[in-house]
């Protein structure tokens, strides 16, 4: 870190483990620097390794000043540039051993025995219990006389004013955070919960397969019910999303050296593949519009009608609209009818184009009477056959459905197509068709 890097709250990964880097603090309220016991113990071992108090006092003077930089917090060392009341700065390290690997097994093995410690930690707390069942298991956490070696361009061999006051400033952050101390014994918050979680899941696994152990008396083991609810949230809060892509990814090209296996075709999966990426993108964009959690879950497509669905989004080249057009068990020739209803109205259009229904009497009389208000003056000519209304002397026609929509249709070499939505209001469907859609 140079002397002007004293800003800046980034974690970043090293190949070692996370490192932290935290913001100077401003000047410590009262007259003490920790208020947590486990921020005074990191305290007592600097205070007891150092061998002259006075470059002591000289550092807590320093830190209380605002002479700490940012510091930065990493597996076995902490770092940060600190100034004197001149302005000189000098970097200053303070080193402390990492834990082994069989020293994590450990200290991991005894924290999902109890729950509560793993609760703990998350409360960014450190209480006894957990530093003396840690000890117990052979770890230690807290630091002790002579576990503190410090760094520093100054050149003093022993704790000097700048060590000191880098010591004094990281007891300041040990008591909002004893994940702190717990990265720079080697393991990074992440990296630890994540262990944590793989262990408590392998632990309810060997429980629920009753491998789980017995206390002397016989009796099932277990844990208190807050432990346990504890237990299945150890893992930080999930990142922010990111942001939504502009247009779907691109497929894999599976053109290779090697032939395809018997039976496959690499383009016709392309073709698939290129039309997932649409429809995730499709669904992402949907999931996150707002409401999108009070509206009703869509119904499954057919076969039949997911092949129209894949013609209208790919516009496949021919041959794969060929397989299409047989997947929806319609001619070559009617497959463009099909697409254009449902580009127009998807599957709700694809049932206008498909069935012809009777509409009962009130059906019948509600859309004779919404004909006849729709025009002012003289209204088209309609003959009615069934739930096709076509307008004398023209190739236009409207197509009423279940729901009392409108549909447009046009005559094109003697076939009907879509010629656009669906429409409530019959003159405005029928002036959208008229006019070319």
């Amino acid at each position: 870190m140079s002397e002007d890097d004293e800003y800046g709250t980034d974690a970043v990964d090293s190949g070692g483990g996370a490192e932290r880097t935290f913001a100077p603090l401003p000047p410590p309220p009262g007259r003490g620097f920790a208020t947590s016991w486990w921020g005074r113990a990191w305290l007592q071992a600097l205070e007891d390794t150092a061998l002259d108090g006075q470059q002591l006092k000289k550092g807590r003077r320093l830190a209380r000043e605002g002479g700490v930089g940012a510091v930065s917090v990493r597996p076995g060392r902490i770092t940060a540039v600190v100034r004197d009341r001149d302005g000189t700065g000098h970097r200053s390290d303070v080193l402390l051993q990492e834990l082994g690997d069989e020293a994590w097994d450990r200290f991991l093995d005894m924290a999902v025995e109890r729950a509560g410690h793993i609760a703990a930690l998350l409360d960014r707390e450190m209480p006894p219990h957990l530093v003396e069942d840690a000890a117990g298991a052979g770890v230690d956490l807290l630091p002790g006389i002579g576990d503190l070696e410090p760094e520093c361009t100054c050149g003093t061999w022993d704790h000097c004013p700048h060590s000191g006051a880098l010591c004094y400033q990281v007891a300041r952050l040990l008591d909002e955070d004893p994940f702190v101390l717990l990265l720079l014994r080697g393991r990074g918050e992440r990296r630890l919960l994540d262990e944590l979680q793989v262990r408590s899941a392998a632990r309810a696994v060997r429980g629920a397969e009753g491998d789980a152990p017995e206390d002397a008396a016989g009796e099932a083991y277990g844990v208190p019910a807050d432990e346990a609810f504890a237990a299945g949230s150890i893992l930080p809060p999930l990142p922010v999303p990111p942001p939504v892509p502009e247009e779907p990814g691109l497929p894999p090209s599976l053109d290779t050296e090697a032939g395809p296996p018997s039976g496959i075709d690499p383009a016709a999966l392309e073709v698939l593949a290129a039309d997932s990426a649409v429809r995730a993108h499709r669904m992402l964009l949907e999931a996150l519009a707002p409401g999108h959690g009070r509206q009703p879950v869509p119904a499954e497509l057919t076969p039949e009608q997911d092949a129209v669905r894949m013609a209208a989004d790919a516009r496949p080249e021919p041959w794969i609209a060929k397989r299409l057009a047989e997947g929806s068990g319609r001619p070559r020739a009617d497959l463009g009818a099909a697409v254009s209803a449902w580009r127009y109205g998807g599957v709700a259009a694809l049932a206008v184009l498909d069935e012809e229904w009777d509409p009962d009497a009130d059906s019948l009389a509600r859309a004779r009477a919404r004909l006849a208000a729709a025009w002012e003056g003289e209204r088209p000519q309609v003959r009615a056959a069934r739930a096709h209304w076509t307008v004398a002397g023209a190739d236009v026609q409207l197509r009423y459905d279940r729901d009392g929509r409108w549909w447009p249709y046009r005559k094109e070499r003697g076939r009907w197509v879509p010629a656009g939505p669906a429409d409530d209001d019959p003159a405005s469907a029928l002036a959208g068709a008229s006019a070319g859609g």
